[in-house]
């Protein structure tokens, strides 16, 4: 089991890594999001470059830095909220899983009232704060799991939330009861094989760039859902 680690030490961390100097494969650069453009984010080159350094220096493992490419989800519901602005726009909006922030922190261009990220990785965490400063704009972060309540929000969005299947059994039951509360529901997903038969329509599709890691097409096609 990995050692818990403080948001500080964290986010202490990734200021260290884009403060350096240097470049390379395994360093973190600012760099525009290639399907959402009006968004900059720190992102490795290679994460699993970075994240083997990381380990390396920490002496000890480390979270997967999900946060550290810009996934395909994230970037297709990013572009909907900003082509969209008016389901965002004066709303309170919950980013769940939110990776890098990009998601949360297109909500915030849009206008919405109040954006909060949550991801349960102190890294994240950590990026969001500094993707966000770094796009001025205001994002509220929270490390909780917060898949047994209902989201206090008027808008949840999640992209890549269901890129494994016992990921996928807990957050879509959380997708469903926080619909069934009122809440409107926005899942960004380019079909990992987690997708119910039923019970969610689409809204919009994209053909998304693909730069996260490990993957064999440049393009992937990408459905914005809600529950039913």
């Amino acid at each position: 089991m990995l050692a818990p680690m403080s948001r500080q030490t964290a986010l202490a961390d990734l200021e260290q890594e884009i403060a350096a100097p240097g470049a390379g494969p395994d360093r973190l650069r600012l760099v525009g999001t290639p399907f959402v453009p009006e968004v900059r984010l720190h992102l490795a080159e290679d994460a699993i470059l970075w994240w083997a350094r990381m380990e390396a220096a920490a002496g000890r493992s480390l979270p997967p830095p999900y946060w550290a490419s810009v996934w395909a989800g994230g970037q297709a519901l990013a572009r909907h909220l900003l082509d969209h602005p008016e389901l965002a726009a004066g709303r309170r909006v919950l980013d769940l899983g939110a990776g890098s922030g990009l998601v949360a922190i297109a909500a915030a261009l849009a206008g919405a009232d109040q954006v909060v990220a949550n991801d349960i990785d102190p890294y994240a965490v950590a990026a969001v704060t500094l993707n966000a400063r770094a796009n001025r704009v205001r994002v509220t972060v929270d490390g909780a799991d917060l898949l047994d309540g209902v989201a206090g929000a008027d808008l949840l969005v999640a992209g890549d939330a269901l890129y494994d299947a016992g990921l996928a059994a807990r957050v879509l039951p959380y997708l469903r009861r926080c619909a069934a509360h009122g809440v409107q529901v926005l899942v960004g997903d380019p079909d990992r094989g987690h997708l119910p038969p039923d019970g969610l329509e689409l809204v919009a599709s994209y053909p998304v760039p693909t730069t996260e890691p490990s993957v064999d097409t440049p393009v992937r096609r990408v459905q914005v859902l809600r529950p039913r």
